[in-house]
């Protein structure tokens, strides 16, 4: 019985060490599929999009062009955890928070000066080949805006 319980006990032990260390399926660097694009007039377009860790951090850098064309580069680093960190680059928010709702889901949240400015949902696909994400929000001129986006694995 004791032998029993000790195998058992390290099966599990395993298994759990095996969850810690399985690669996020959010990690990897994403291209846009500008064919799934559904983009109110006038918002941001990510074309790549990159996740890696950075110690126990993450972080997410994004180019692509601003509503009016501009080139844009937005970094953010922090953890999945809802607490807002600071984001470089991005016009439209001063800070963003992520949580992790499942395995290959996340939602996330985008501040300026305390009002939240966007929100949505990302989510990776079973097989981990594409992400969509889906977001809403308001411009800079208070008109709501709304964007569904789909990226590829690379």
């Amino acid at each position: 019985m004791k032998a029993k319980m000790i195998a058992v006990t390290l099966v599990l032990c395993f298994a759990g060490v095996a969850v810690c260390f399985a690669e996020d399926a959010n990690m990897g660097t994403w291209k846009l599929n500008e064919a799934k694009l559904k983009l109110s007039a006038g918002v941001q377009k990510n074309f790549m999009v990159v996740y890696e860790p950075v110690g126990d951090s993450v972080k997410i850098t994004l180019d692509g062009t601003s509503g009016d064309g501009q080139s844009t580069h937005t970094e953010w680093t922090g953890k999945f955890d809802g607490k807002d960190y600071p984001v470089t680059g991005d016009p439209a928010s001063g800070s963003r928070s992520y949580k992790r709702v499942n395995a290959r889901t996340l939602a996330f949240t985008a501040r300026k000066d305390g009002k939240v400015t966007m929100s949505g949902r990302i989510a990776v696909s079973a097989d981990g080949k594409t992400r969509t994400v889906t977001s809403n929000g308001t411009d800079a001129m208070g008109k709501k805006v709304s964007w569904t986006s789909v990226y590829d694995k690379q």
